[in-house]
């Protein structure tokens, strides 16, 4: 096994322990330099893999809370957006310094606007909403939805990481955790799922391909049973923090790859 390789599961294997503790960020953490270590075209097929793994490992004991209502209308959405984005991919082809380049500055988009969240209080930003006429407000929501879900669908469909902004919209629509978990499981299986039967069609998937995501299957075991038990013991506001400027280095670091 290469040196690259072992960074590469090293990688997910920390990438899912934040996931444990935080609940987000996984694939997106673990991207950047999966890409700089094994390239991008076995990164995203892996990590998509994966996505579909620990979305059912979630679902198994929750899936009677699934949000349907939700489910559908984030699927129509997203599902339009994920086409576009795997259209752009296909035409950056060759062009993988763009591709990059636009992965980096999503990361860091939300990385930043994920730190400002934590130390600006909520209050302060509902007292602004507050202030706004309701008309205004409803449109403004329902934009910013559609914004967050379609969004979402495009970066999903390039690097398979759309998880920031759909869990930005879901944070708003769906307060009971459980539910939460179930709905946005069923969504992560459905459409990797997709990009899944896609790449197959595709023949992505070779042999050394398969045997990488075999592999790569017990270091994200491992980081999910490590991260649970971490979750337990310490603080998940300071990791969220560490998480967010982790984010931050790898997004800048894309610039440079």
């Amino acid at each position: 096994m290469s040196v690259p390789y072992i960074i590469f599961y090293c990688v997910i294997l920390l990438a899912n322990i934040i996931q444990g503790i935080t609940g987000f960020a996984g694939t997106i953490l673990a991207m950047p330099v999966s890409i700089m270590t094994v390239g991008f075209d076995v990164a995203r097929p892996v990590l998509n893999g994966l996505g579909i793994l620990a979305g059912i490992m979630v679902l198994v004991t929750c899936y009677k809370k699934i949000n349907w209502i939700e489910f559908t209308r984030i699927i129509l959405v997203m599902a339009t957006g994920i086409v576009i984005g795997m259209v752009i991919k296909h035409t950056l082809a060759g062009k993988e310094k763009i591709l990059f380049m636009i992965l980096g500055a999503f990361i860091n988009v939300i990385a930043v606007f994920g730190l400002i969240k934590m130390f600006i209080p909520m209050k302060k930003l509902d007292a602004a909403k507050e202030k706004m006429p309701e008309n205004a407000s409803i449109i403004t929501a329902l934009i910013a939805d559609y914004f967050l879900l379609l969004g979402s669908g495009i970066i999903h469909g390039m690097f398979v990481s759309g998880g920031p902004l759909l869990i930005a919209y879901l944070t708003r629509k769906i307060k009971d955790k459980d539910s939460f978990r179930a709905t946005i499981s069923t969504v992560w299986i459905l459409l990797n799922g997709i990009i899944f039967a896609t790449d197959c069609v595709n023949g992505v998937y070779t042999k050394p391909l398969i045997i990488t995501q075999a592999i790569s299957v017990p270091f994200m075991c491992a980081g999910v049973v490590i991260g649970g038990f971490l979750y337990k013991h310490m603080s998940q506001k300071v990791f969220i923090i560490l998480t967010y400027i982790l984010l931050i280095i790898s997004g800048v670091s894309l610039f440079f790859k």
